[in-house]
């Protein structure tokens, strides 16, 4: 596994656009089976619920379209980490519908930015204070992986 990218064992291959133009829908189906009264459960002790793990996405992709943003307008810039479990000490009470309609309108724009982006800037340099000097598509992959590894606990639950 790549210090770059934590997520990269969730890769599977498939083209890095795909999985962040599937993961929306994947999210929706999946909430859905899980059932709105079930969303709001944390699976065990100290565990997100499904709506906080939606949530948590909702959040992510705010951050991960200015890391983007940013990576392309400086010449090497140096991105902020943040507190996930900080952030997610907003989250009790979210609906999981309003994150996701938070987190898929936030993707179609970093989607649209992705697409006019790649592959021209894939090499721009970015560096991660806790993993180092990275690039524009490190930060895509990262995205992918992240759904992949979020996905994948939304599909236990369901």
């Amino acid at each position: 596994m790549s210090e770059l990218n934590p997520y990269e064992k969730f890769l599977d291959g498939r083209a890095l656009d795909t999985i962040l133009a599937a993961t929306p829908g994947e999210i929706g189906r999946l909430i859905q089976a899980i059932g709105a009264e079930k969303a709001t459960l944390a699976p065990a002790p100290g565990k997100w619920s499904p709506a906080e793990i939606v949530a948590h996405l909702a959040d992510c992709e705010l951050v991960f379209g200015f890391r983007l943003r940013q990576t392309l307008a400086e010449d090497s810039p140096v991105i902020q980490p943040f507190d996930q479990d900080k952030w997610a000490a907003t989250y009790p009470g979210v609906q999981a519908s309003a994150a996701l309609n938070a987190f898929s309108a936030s993707r179609a724009w970093n989607l649209r930015l992705i697409g006019g982006a790649l592959p021209r800037a894939a090499k721009r340099p970015v560096t991660h204070p806790e993993r180092g000097t990275m690039t524009f598509l490190n930060l895509v992959e990262t995205m992918a992986g992240h759904d992949l590894n979020h996905l994948t606990q939304l599909k236990r639950i369901a």
